[in-house]
């Protein structure tokens, strides 16, 4: 049981079959999986964030595994992934920090076949419907530059003042037509996180 108050999660996948004209095949697949929770902090300062931090924890676990039941792939078969949180007003973006950042990366990492490479993320503060971008990079080599993308999401009616939306996005692919040079998918070794 979450000790996050989750309103609702929404989880979306995104297929290119066609680019430029030149058939995808197999089409590259995206997912990204948003919880809209309460935020325990709204309206206060408070100096120890232990709380927030215990949620990151959980969402690593449950948004990284909807990511991966969305695109109906194994765990090892994930490629990219990525996290991003956004406030709403009655917060402060260290809430985001304490989500994304202390813990966040390692149920994140189980749910996705593990991974070496940095989580890319990002935070911000917004308002209902505003976008939120989640960066992608590759699972277990940063330097796979096929795979820096990002995804958009947004949510009518999220984040709420009192709320923080929480993302998390996984790929089975990278970018569709990626011809950019820098090291090869198929030749990572993910040992340090970057070859």
């Amino acid at each position: 049981m979450s000790t996050a108050k989750i309103r609702k999660i929404v989880t979306t996948v995104d297929c290119t079959y066609l680019e430029m004209g030149q058939s995808i095949d197999p089409p590259t697949r995206r997912a990204v999986s948003v919880a809209v929770i309460e935020n325990p902090f709204a309206g206060e300062y408070h100096q120890d964030l232990e709380a927030l931090m215990v949620i990151g924890e959980e969402l690593g676990d449950l948004l990284g595994r909807k990511c991966v039941e969305a695109l109906g792939i194994e765990p090892a078969q994930a490629q990219s992934y990525g996290k991003s949180a956004m406030v709403g007003e009655n917060g402060e973006l260290e809430h985001a920090a304490a989500i994304l950042h202390p813990r966040l990366g390692k149920p994140l990492r189980a749910a996705v076949g593990q991974g070496a490479a940095l989580v890319a993320s990002s935070k911000k503060m917004g308002s209902m419907g505003q976008v939120l971008d989640v960066p992608l990079g590759h699972k277990d080599a940063a330097y796979v530059r096929s795979h820096f993308d990002g995804m958009e999401v947004s949510i009518n009616d999220a984040p709420r003042a009192n709320e923080i939306m929480v993302a998390v996005a996984v790929t089975d692919s990278g970018r569709p037509l990626p011809r950019v040079g820098g090291l090869e998918a198929a030749d990572a070794k993910g040992e340090d996180g970057l070859r």
